[in-house]
């Protein structure tokens, strides 16, 4: 007998809203969080919006900001999610030893020092020579050591265990766009196998600056709809042109379950099946055929001892880019076989932009309110079926529907691919 896993709770800081209800409620009602950028000035750029998070700090959370000004942007969103989540859950009351509880995070890079690098670019410039030791001697006059330590993908997860005193294991991986379901399946393993009681994992990114956008830019990646942002990100749809970048975090709290029903915690769903897998084809494209994909999601369905017409619903990565949309489609089809047309299916970075490495856990979650409320959240602007995606895509309108087991999908740059099962806990 495995140790059973369920998640007793969650918190999201993102661009649809400041904590999961609010989150929740505008994905269901069609609402788009995409609008013009405002943390850099874009003007320049061949993408000009985004989905940023607005109106937010960590006085929302009960922290003085002032404390948090040169914490990355995305350590900030990660604390925030981490403290509803830990909140919410009790854990803290629970007398817990600390060495058995642990953080694992998908977290991304910090936000670059866009301006600082640019200055020393121009120092060390001379003709059309370059001077590394201008350049140099520029950096040590103007950079700062403690922001330049905030650009470390492992902050959040440092900063959530020493909030939390989580002495257990901490890790934090970046595998791209799967990174926080990579996390979350990670510390799902780690509970199975006795190394902790709980877990308290997620992720958080913040690519909203010029340096990342422009190197999804030039990867042909975003959306340049300019014209119309709330209708750029249209998954599954002809029309589509690339993702909208967003930004935000989202975190659970995961825990073995005889620990959770011991102390009486809520518990919102079971984390069922964790499924991981490589491509091994390019750096910046997915298989065509979908192998990677169709190989994780047929893991996570097999380990959570469960069988593909079990499946009510799937979070699609969906990014709204032609080749994504067609390949999962692809994935999914022979993953359900005849079965696949009957299993909705929804992007809702449709809404709230493409996190990065905070999307699969955000998804996830998006999962666990699906199952609460039996209802599935839509794709919006899907406008122009297209011949090559031609499931159900759950277009436009949120669905009541029966949904007690769903997968989430979250394919990442470099190949990598992760698909959590969840499900309705039933004891």
């Amino acid at each position: 007998m495995r140790r059973r896993v369920v998640i007793t709770g969650y918190g999201v800081v993102n661009p649809m809203g400041h904590d999961v209800e609010s989150v929740w409620n505008g994905l269901r009602e069609g609402r788009s969080g995409v609008a013009p950028t405002t943390v850099f000035d874009a003007s320049g750029f061949p993408t000009r919006f985004s989905a940023e998070v607005k109106a937010w700090d960590v006085d929302k959370v009960g922290l003085e900001p002032r404390e948090w000004n040169e914490r990355g942007r995305h350590t900030r969103f990660a604390i925030g999610a981490a403290r509803q989540a830990v909140h919410a859950s009790g854990i803290l009351d629970a007398n817990l030893d600390p060495t058995r509880l642990g953080v694992y995070l998908g977290s991304g890079e910090g936000s670059q020092e866009f301006v600082s690098f640019a200055a020393m670019m121009v120092a060390g410039l001379d003709g059309e020579t370059f001077d590394l030791e201008r350049f140099m001697r520029k950096g040590f006059e103007i950079l700062r050591p403690t922001v330049e330590l905030e650009q470390e993908p492992n902050m959040p997860a440092g900063y959530v265990a020493a909030m939390f005193n989580a002495q257990g294991p901490n890790s934090n991986c970046l595998t791209a766009c799967a990174a926080s379901s990579q996390a979350v399946g990670e510390a799902v393993e780690i509970i199975r196998r006795g190394d902790a009681d709980a877990m308290i994992s997620g992720g958080a990114h913040c690519m909203i600056h010029p340096l990342g956008v422009t190197g999804f830019n030039l990867l042909t990646a975003l959306s340049t709809r300019n014209d119309e942002p709330t209708k750029a990100s249209r998954p599954f749809d002809r029309r589509r042109d690339g993702f909208v970048l967003g930004e935000g975090a989202a975190m659970v709290v995961l825990e073995e379950l005889e620990h959770a029903r011991r102390r009486g915690a809520p518990i919102h769903g079971e984390l069922l099946g964790y499924g991981s897998t490589a491509d091994a084809y390019r750096v910046t494209d997915i298989h065509p055929q979908g192998r990677g994909a169709i190989a994780c999601m047929r893991m996570a369905i097999n380990d959570a001892r469960r069988s593909p017409s079990d499946v009510h619903y799937v979070n699609a990565h969906g990014t709204s880019t032609q080749v994504n949309d067609r390949v999962e489609t692809v994935a999914a089809k022979a993953v359900f076989g005849e079965h696949a047309k009957r299993v909705p299916m929804s992007s809702t970075k449709s809404m709230m932009g493409h996190l990065i490495a905070a999307a699969g856990v955000t998804e996830l979650i998006v999962c666990l309110m699906a199952i609460r409320d039996n209802v599935l959240p839509p794709t919006i602007n899907y406008e122009f079926p297209d011949p090559d995606c031609d499931l159900d895509y759950v277009p436009n309108v949120a669905r009541e529907a029966r949904c007690d087991l769903a997968l989430n999908n979250s394919f990442g740059f470099g190949g990598q691919n992760v698909t959590l099962a969840v499900g309705r806990f039933t004891g």
